[in-house]
């Protein structure tokens, strides 16, 4: 019969409850508790493989650059982090609303490490998230208009909840770009939540990103700017720290 309950639980994927069941065959103490206390433990662990299983699935797809969490944040006083802010963004209430994160700072404070955190965060909650250097995601976009596939592209990054793109205004748009840019802008306004780190002051977006056309620049702006929080990291680079 046991053999008979294993078989059935592998034939309908309950490798977490399997697992559990092993285990109470195995310690005695098991034996002492009810059947109802044995079959909420075996759904417990039925439960929480589930979302593991689910957790990984989903910081794979993420493909986040850095291993990173929330809990780990240094919050230095000379990096200028407000721990409310983080504490109350760790909710993940703002991708809830569709809002944006913007993570400005000098090279090497930590901008993409953050990023990677709240992605990690994002994961945890569930929701489906996906990490960009934007240089590679803009080549992947002009790709996918030579092969065609661009509807496909952008309809998949209008699904995520969170984009995180990473590395704004280290390479100078060109108009396809710029246009591309929007398009994923557009897609994603008010219903997903996009993060963005960047060197460029918030300041500066519209001037790296007119470049004579100051139309598509007040739109990508409106967009990704409008409905944001922001995080201004300070400090010395972590790389030189650490070495």
């Amino acid at each position: 019969m046991l053999e008979q309950i294993r078989t059935k639980m592998v034939s309908l994927g309950l490798e977490g409850m399997l697992k559990a069941l092993d285990d109470q065959m195995r310690i005695t103490s098991f034996r002492e508790l009810s059947f109802e206390e044995r079959l909420g433990n075996l759904l417990d662990h039925e439960s929480s493989w589930r979302e593991d299983r689910r957790l990984q699935r989903l910081l794979k797809t993420a493909k986040l650059r850095e291993s990173a969490c929330l809990e780990d944040v240094n919050f230095d006083a000379s990096r200028g982090l407000d721990r409310s802010q983080v504490s109350s963004l760790s909710s993940c209430d703002w991708i809830k609303q569709g809002q944006n994160l913007l993570i400005t700072g000098p090279t090497g404070v930590g901008k993409t490490w953050i990023a990677c955190a709240f992605g990690n965060q994002a994961c945890r909650r569930g929701f489906k998230t996906k990490f960009y250097r934007i240089p590679l995601l803009l080549e992947e976009m002009a790709m996918s208009h030579h092969d065609g596939t661009f509807t496909k592209k952008l309809n998949q990054i209008s699904k995520l909840n969170l984009l995180i793109l990473d590395d704004f205004g280290l390479t100078q748009f060109d108009s396809q770009a710029r246009r591309d840019l929007l398009e994923v802008a557009e897609a994603r306004s008010g219903e997903r939540s996009t993060v963005i780190t960047t060197q460029l002051p918030v300041e500066k977006w519209h001037d790296f990103l007119s470049a004579g056309n100051s139309t598509a620049a007040d739109a990508i702006l409106d967009r990704l700017v409008g409905n944001s929080h922001r995080l201004k990291i300070k400090g010395d680079s972590m790389r030189v720290l650490k070495s």
